[in-house]
């Protein structure tokens, strides 16, 4: 098992580029699903999370591979025919968003048996919305011994509001209607950037999706899609952590290829912390000051601030002048990072959903754990600024969302590193 060591107080310098989007990628690999022939997407991160996805597309029969040399980033999915309609448990508890094969597969192929996600670190997230969804398009739903199982010899067109929003759930189901027959209205969708890209790979397609990015989403359906050729946008989240990391450290560093349209909650906060954020280059630059000041975090849907960026926040908050206070409003357990950043001596306090930072005027380094995926990354963030050495053991959750961040860092002046742990 990898850990990263590092050694903090090196202020960040220079240029970084940002990979494809993680949260774009799976659902547009999943989208393959609905067309025969070969898809080819570039851009997409080698990422544990992508990788899985790729095993659950050959586990029911599609040639899936991401191609090696000068064209590392691009997968290729190619599907003829029938297939085993099927996402096995094994691969579903390693990734919840594998659960996204469900919408596809019924609209294609007429049936779909895939396992239920169950529950995770940060939090339930049902997938009852999904259901839901797919009941309206006209799907048959059943569950039995830890599968959902859907069946529908024909989709039809229909009305979808959804109780609460979700991401997932609202691109399952716009994959299922692209191919149901007649019209769906989908109400209370999820507006992120990733739907936005999904409904443009869908219509690459041949679909006629409109409204993605608001909260109303109307399809017609349509016989039959094609293959595409497409490259992924880039990674709001990974762009939001590389720019608190110029911030904590005290440097000055451009994140390129950073859009500032997907981030601007993002950067509301960070200038609000003293931050200099400016568009160049294809990218953002993040400048820090002299002395941060703290701000107040509430995190929601998009486009609100996101809570893919509560822990790096958090981190940052650590270190900035004054007391701030961050409310998290999506996942019921995500201050899991919270004692991990006490042992580099943060003052953090928590109250329900509610967590109150006082900044502190130095951190100090010590062994900590990563418990999830953007936990690690603040972990990460609060060792960059943390005085000595700090080690952060099972990274093997970073390796999920973020592609190669420690040589990211290195190349920006940071004194870090991975090593095998001993067993």
């Amino acid at each position: 098992m990898d850990k990263i060591v590092m050694k903090g107080g090196t202020a960040l310098h220079g240029e970084v580029e940002v990979s494809g989007a993680k949260n774009a990628a799976l659902p547009i690999l999943a989208s393959a699903l609905l067309a025969d022939g070969t898809t080819t997407f570039r851009n997409v991160p080698d990422l544990a999370d992508v990788a899985t996805m790729l095993e659950v597309l050959r586990t029911m029969g599609c040639e899936a591979a991401r191609l090696t040399g000068k064209k590392a980033d691009t997968c290729e999915i190619s599907i003829a025919g029938n297939i085993t309609p099927e996402a096995p448990y094994d691969l579903v508890k390693t990734m919840r968003a594998s659960v996204l094969v469900l919408g596809p597969l019924v609209a294609r192929f007429g049936r779909a048996r895939v396992s239920m996600p169950g529950g995770c670190a940060i939090g339930a997230r049902p997938i009852d919305q999904h259901l839901k969804g797919l009941k309206a398009l006209g799907a048959d739903i059943h569950l039995t011994e830890g599968y959902v199982e859907a069946r529908a010899k024909q989709l039809k067109g229909g009305m979808v509001n959804f109780d609460v929003i979700t991401v997932t759930g609202t691109e399952n189901v716009m994959m299922a209607a692209v191919l149901a027959k007649g019209r769906t209205v989908m109400e209370n969708c999820a507006r992120e950037p990733e739907v936005e890209e999904l409904a443009r790979v869908l219509n690459k397609m041949g679909a006629k999706v409109e409204g993605a990015g608001t909260s109303v989403i109307t399809i017609e359906g349509v016989e039959s899609l094609n293959p595409v050729d497409h490259a992924i946008l880039p990674d709001r989240i990974e762009a939001g952590t590389l720019l608190v990391a110029a911030a904590i450290s005290g440097g000055n560093v451009l994140v390129k290829h950073a859009r500032p349209e997907h981030l601007d909650a993002v950067i509301d906060k960070l200038r609000e912390a003293g931050c200099t954020i400016t568009a160049e280059g294809g990218g953002l630059r993040c400048k820090a000051p002299r002395s941060l000041k703290s701000v107040n975090i509430t995190t929601t849907e998009h486009p609100g601030f996101p809570t893919d960026m509560q822990a790096q926040l958090m981190a940052l908050m650590t270190v900035s002048h004054g007391t701030s206070v961050i409310s998290e409003n999506i996942f019921e357990n995500r201050f899991m990072h919270v004692p991990e950043l006490h042992r580099l001596g943060a003052d953090i306090t928590i109250q329900g959903h509610t967590a109150v930072v006082k900044g502190v005027k130095a951190l100090s380094g010590a062994p900590v754990m990563a418990t999830d995926l953007r936990a690690s990354a603040s972990l990460i963030l609060a060792g960059l600024r943390a005085d000595g050495q700090t080690e952060v053991s099972r990274v093997y959750h970073l390796d999920r969302g973020y592609e190669r961040l420690e040589r990211k860092l290195r190349g920006l002046g940071a004194d870090i590193r991975r090593v095998k742990e001993r067993a």
